[in-house]
């Protein structure tokens, strides 16, 4: 993978259930991959190996708590206002 990696997360969403999730968007110069947590599975990507998804999606399962953590720190409209 390159040495700049990006990482953003979205604000909490629930499911009609209640239950919580998150989407994951990993990016470089050339490359991008979007996922969703907790499933931790990447659901679109574009420049990635097979071996490289794996990773994120392993990346994902073992970082749930850190995700979740940033996406509470997530304000959709505020970011949305200020932009």
């Amino acid at each position: 993978m390159a040495d700049e990696m990006k990482m953003t997360v979205s604000e909490i969403f629930r499911t009609g259930d209640g239950d919580k999730y998150v989407f994951v968007k990993f990016e470089d110069e050339k490359r991008f991959a979007e996922g969703k947590v907790p499933d931790c599975k990447i659901t679109k990507q574009e420049g990635f190996t097979d071996a490289e998804v794996m990773l994120l999606e392993q990346y994902m399962k073992n970082e749930q708590t850190t995700i979740f953590d940033e996406a509470r720190k997530v304000n959709a409209m505020r970011a949305f206002l200020k932009g």
